[in-house]
């Protein structure tokens, strides 16, 4: 698999890495079980609400190390909105660019970033808690990464069916049955739906 020079640079020399005491903002995302996590940790500047420190650490291979460094050094020093702004195809490009197969790392360490500032505005009332709805899991399915070609699968058009009754999420996704990719999209899709408190059961049907 081929790395730029500079995902080798954040992986061998990551910056911003370990936890900090009484964080404004924290969130953790991903499992071990699954192969990454990311933890990221904010201190926020209430007047100004420029992100003044972030820490980060993280469980998985070389690009979910990458990922985690460069985000914390993209959000380091902007306001909280800029740093919800932030992208996962942005970070990947200041990694002057990452493999197909490992693009749901970018992913991964953005969403975190995200959840760490959310925890902050929740915790200060700048945000109110999302009510659960339909449309958050089609939201979260858009962070679920093709590995072939690093692009989600809503974009790219192959979640057919979304629907959400009693508890169970049932996701009807195009991939035929050849696909080598077939697995591990399903495995990301209950990944991604399982911190939902709301949903019981997920049914995939492709």
């Amino acid at each position: 698999m081929q790395y730029s020079q500079k995902v080798l640079d954040h992986f061998m020399k990551p910056h911003n890495v370990g936890k900090l005491k009484n964080p404004d903002g924290q969130a953790t995302e991903g499992s071990p079980a699954c192969g990454d996590q990311v933890s990221i940790d904010i201190i926020v500047n209430e007047k100004t609400h420029i992100i003044e420190e972030i820490k980060f650490q993280s469980y998985g291979c070389a690009s979910n190390i990458a990922t985690g460094s460069i985000i914390t050094e993209m959000a380091k020093g902007k306001t909280i909105e800029e740093a919800k702004n932030i992208g996962w195809k942005e970070a990947a490009e200041e990694l002057d660019g990452l493999p197909p197969v490992k693009m749901h790392c970018s992913v991964l360490a953005v969403d975190t970033l995200r959840n760490a500032i959310k925890d902050y505005e929740l915790k200060h009332g700048l945000a109110e808690a999302d009510k659960f709805s339909k449309e958050m899991i089609v939201e979260e399915l858009k962070k679920v990464i093709y590995p072939q070609v690093g692009e989600d699968i809503v974009s790219l058009k192959m979640v057919k069916y979304v629907g959400f009754e009693n508890g169970v999420a049932i996701i009807d996704v195009d991939i035929p049955s050849f696909d080598t990719y077939r697995d591990n999209v399903a495995e990301e899709i209950e990944e991604h739906l399982e911190k939902f408190p709301e949903i019981k059961e997920v049914k995939i049907t492709m």
